[in-house]
């Protein structure tokens, strides 16, 4: 089976002088990042793995048919990082990265969890979830489900040899870390930004890879991240418009206010929005910045990638099978058995299947709140709030009440100086939700609490309650 590892070789033969990552004034060929690699896979395998506990040391299983030791990693944002995560590929162990700011006592334990488990062979990576809903899980993902990854993001996106990828997100997340794959697959270029603290290095970023032949940039942006752009820079965005060939979305709801912005600014720019999660990989993508149907549309996801496909179950989730699933959750086979069985992942997320294949993403089934025997999907609530010009931010929310049981409480964001109008909002929203759906309270808040990949932190507020 081929590897990206093996990719890269390959490229290092084939073109040694293509740009491969480029991380501020580190300029990496591919010559030079096969170079690094085998050094690092060299030096690991006699000594500790600096950041991972002191102890450790990297037993060499014989490849692809021992179970494999799992090495804990920060995932900072360096192509010295890269150096070490493909190291660890080639030498058949299992890479965790973790988040880089993770205090030393947390990396430490989570360290000595993993010590405990080898993985299965083939596996690749062990990816943490975010944890909105419940506590973190470990995810095991084979080189198999990495490699079908970049093959349905090249099919569904259009990446090629000429694309030049942004990535200014978290690389412990399969979100930034799977755009890694396809550009890796193809010898195309990385262009690794510390995030969107600084907005100017951001938007330089999309000229850090020009040469004498067209480039074609691309980058991944989590919907929050959008929305501070859209809000603190909609004019730099606009001077993209001519460079930036295709941008991605996902792992949480955009509201269709900033789809549209994104499409006025951007109007030659593919723009996805697409459906994965770390236990199901890359499944559907869809072009919201298209004349024909149905356009931004928040929940439209689009068609399954090739290899992949989505079915609903008899009680609305969404299923799904292929190749890039998951190989289950690290020392929890009892906790993969409840989602993942004959070859299928049933999530708990709700959705429909449109007459064009299309994937609808409905909300979580874990987020529905139950208003007087009526099922409101709060994603539904934010979206609409989040087209009035007074709202910066928000989430709808449970709380109690004495005669139904349940009501909806709006928390909100508003623009800096301005005061939330509650009136004027409950009544904007009558006109474009149903009389259950627009909530009884609201309240005006500094910020909503979100993960770090841009998810509103629903358990938090749910605990809060």
């Amino acid at each position: 089976m081929t590897t990206i590892e093996a990719c890269i070789t390959r490229h290092a033969a084939r073109q040694p002088d293509r740009l491969a990552i480029v991380c501020g004034s580190d300029r990496c060929t591919y010559a030079d990042l096969q170079a690094r690699i085998e050094a690092r896979a060299a030096g690991l395998q006699d000594v500790a793995l600096p950041g991972a506990l002191p102890s450790l040391r990297l037993p060499v299983p014989q490849q692809c048919c021992s179970p494999a030791p799992i090495v804990p990693l920060r995932a900072a944002p360096t192509t010295d990082f890269f150096c070490t995560y493909f190291a660890l590929h080639r030498l058949g162990l299992v890479a965790a990265p973790l988040e880089r700011d993770m205090p030393e006592e947390a990396f430490r334990r989570v360290a000595a969890g993993l010590a405990a488990h080898h993985c299965p062979p083939g596996t690749a990576d062990v990816l943490y979830t975010t944890g909105t809903t419940g506590r973190s899980k470990g995810v095991m993902v084979s080189h198999r489900a990495i490699m079908a990854d970049a093959e349905n993001l090249i099919a569904g996106q259009g990446f090629s040899p000429d694309t030049v990828f942004v990535v200014p997100g978290p690389l412990n997340h399969i979100g930034s870390l799977s755009k890694v794959y396809p550009v890796m697959l193809l010898g195309a270029t990385l262009v690794i930004v510390d995030g969107l603290k600084d907005v100017d290095a951001f938007f330089s970023a999309f000229g850090n890879a020009d040469g004498p032949r067209q480039r074609k940039y691309a980058t991944f942006l989590v919907p929050a991240s959008i929305r501070i752009l859209l809000q603190l820079a909609p004019g730099r965005i606009a001077a993209l418009a001519d460079r930036l060939d295709f941008l991605e979305t996902g792992a949480a709801a955009m509201a269709q206010a900033d789809m549209e912005t994104l499409c006025r600014l951007l109007p030659h720019t593919r723009l996805y929005n697409t459906y994965a999660s770390t236990e199901t990989g890359i499944i559907c993508t869809h072009n919201f910045n298209l004349p024909s149907p149905p356009g931004p549309s928040p929940g439209c996801l689009g068609r399954p990638m090739p290899r992949s496909s989505v079915s609903i179950t008899d009680m609305g989730l969404i299923a799904c099978k292929g190749d890039t699933l998951m190989t289950g959750y690290v020392g929890e086979p009892e906790r993969t058995a409840q989602v993942l069985r004959d070859g299928v992942l049933y999530t708990s997320d709700l959705g429909t299947i449109d007459a064009d294949g299309r994937l609808h993403l409905r909300g979580r089934v874990d987020d529905v709140i139950n208003v007087g025997g009526y099922k409101v999907a709060p994603t539904e609530v934010e979206d609409a709030a989040m087209s009035h010009p007074s709202v910066a931010d928000c989430i709808c929310t449970a709380t109690g009440h004495r005669i139904t049981g349940m009501a909806l409480k709006l928390l909100v964001v508003t623009p800096p100086g301005e005061t939330l109008d509650k009136r004027a909002l409950a009544r904007y929203l009558s006109d474009r939700l149903e009389a259950f759906k627009v909530p009884m309270l609201y309240e005006q808040v500094d910020s909503i609490r979100r993960t770090f990949n841009g998810k509103i932190d629903r358990k938090h507020y749910a605990l809060s309650l």
